[in-house]
């Protein structure tokens, strides 16, 4: 199979560069995660390292997040979750001696520092709606109010984002940061439409390339009000005013954006 004698090749290469370099690698202390783009795949690959083979893990942790080999993010939402829920207990715990406005600065050091971490990955797992139940629960406490109320209006009165305002805002400030990453509509074609200013969308068919990060920044910039794209040229003024369109429209999720028309 051409994937198998792909990885083997590499693998190779790996070893001879180790080798040339006066370098070892520690196999005990090494893991091989492998991903798939479907439940059942057909192929099932064993990495060696100086015929010792390397260990084969369903889930690994690289630069603090906890990948699975679907990249569903859900381990990772795990593991966040119990370190989410002490933050939410330490903000109850304060809450008889603090002002709001002191509670809403221990949150955003405290709970936010938590979830804003790799939130372009996991913003979109569909396991997120977990973590979201704690962040309403947590704005609850610092608003004084009950369980069962909506928290849409208690986010824009404490200006504090909802899980996927925030995702939205993390995405479309990586596309202003990077925008060398990203090709424009007239880039591609030189027909004068009003889509020109657009990023370009790949075209794939690929369930997973289309949840990714890559495919969400550019098809979530694209749906902007004009308004905000406008101002793409500075990215202070965009930032302001993408903060600000945010906070006012407070999105619950995905589909809410993508829904709504302007």
């Amino acid at each position: 199979m051409e994937f198998t004698k792909s990885l083997n090749t590499n693998s190779t290469k790996i070893n001879r560069w180790f080798k040339s370099n006066s370098l070892s690698l520690n196999v005990d202390k090494t893991h091989f995660l492998q991903f798939y783009t479907r439940p059942n795949p057909n192929y099932d690959f064993i990495p060696y390292y100086e015929d010792k083979q390397i260990t084969k893990v369903k889930t690994i942790k690289f630069l603090g997040i906890t990948l699975d080999s679907n990249l569903s993010l859900k381990q990772h939402i795990e593991d966040i979750t119990p370190r989410l829920n002490k933050a939410c207990f330490a903000i109850r715990s304060i809450k008889p001696f603090m002002s709001v406005e002191a509670m809403r600065l221990v949150y955003f050091s405290y709970f936010h520092s938590i979830l804003s971490y790799g939130i372009i990955f996991l913003g979109n797992s569909v396991h997120s709606k977990y973590i979201f139940k704690i962040k309403k629960r947590t704005i609850r406490v610092i608003a004084d109010s009950g369980m069962r109320d909506s928290c849409r209006e208690l986010f824009k009165k404490l200006q504090i984002l909802p899980l996927f305002s925030q995702y939205i805002l993390s995405l479309l400030m990586f596309v202003m940061k990077n925008r060398e990453l990203f090709k424009l509509n007239s880039d591609i074609h030189h027909i004068g439409t009003r889509h020109n200013n657009n990023l370009h969308l790949p075209s794939t068919q690929l369930n997973l390339f289309q949840k990714g990060v890559y495919y969400s920044r550019i098809k979530i910039y694209n749906h902007l009000p004009l308004s905000v794209k406008d101002l793409s040229h500075d990215i202070k003024c965009f930032k302001r005013s993408l903060k600000g369109f945010i906070q006012l429209n407070s999105f619950y999720s995905l589909e809410e954006y993508f829904n709504s028309h302007w």
